[in-house]
């Protein structure tokens, strides 16, 4: 009997203490469960690129309609400040908004902010409250509308308007022209 056959005989360790993996009923239900979810995190993951893209082409559409460089709307706090800027708002409420981050109470005062912002930046392309609605609820739409469409930046903020409907179902909005050179004719100074 040489030696190979006579420990060839012998049971093998891994005979008594099998610790190999066998594939199972269950495990082959979670394998198929963990492809669907990654299946979908992968989905979800390419359209949220998508939309952040869209979001961008927008946002730098509306910077370069505002006199601003695009390539501002890529950098994440400077964007804030100059949306602020553009809205006609000051600056430093990047603070208030990056409050943000204290719970409830700095989730409230960030919400109004970003109602305020929408708002303004909406006036400043001569639009109205429905428009603020969009870029609050739907931005990357809004975004893109206001950089893509007819739209034009008339102004910072608050500004007055004139509106005149000229019959054709459209309502024109333009700056009130405002004069303020001074008059050396005595007749118009009489009138002041």
């Amino acid at each position: 009997m040489e030696y190979y056959d006579y420990y060839s005989t012998y049971p093998s360790y891994y005979d008594y203490y099998d610790y190999g993996y066998t594939a199972t009923a269950d495990s082959s239900i979670f394998a198929a469960l963990g492809a669907v979810l990654g299946a979908f995190l992968g989905i979800a993951i390419v359209i949220s690129l998508v939309i952040a893209i869209l979001q961008l082409a927008g946002m730098w559409k509306v910077f370069t309609k505002a006199g601003e460089k695009g390539w501002k709307c890529i950098i994440p706090i400077y964007n804030m400040v100059i949306l602020f800027k553009i809205s006609g708002l000051s600056p430093w409420i990047i603070f208030g908004y990056l409050a943000g981050i204290i719970p409830l109470v700095g989730w409230l005062v960030a919400l109004g902010i970003s109602i305020y912002q929408c708002n303004s930046l909406a006036k400043s392309f001569g639009k109205d409250v429905g428009y603020t609605i969009g870029l609050l609820f739907l931005p990357t739409i809004f975004y893109m509308i206001l950089g893509f469409g007819k739209s034009e930046y008339v102004g910072k903020g608050n500004f007055s308007t004139a509106t005149s409907y000229q019959g054709d179902g459209v309502v024109h909005i333009s700056e009130k022209p405002t004069d303020e050179s001074p008059t050396n004719n005595d007749e118009d100074n009489a009138n002041l």
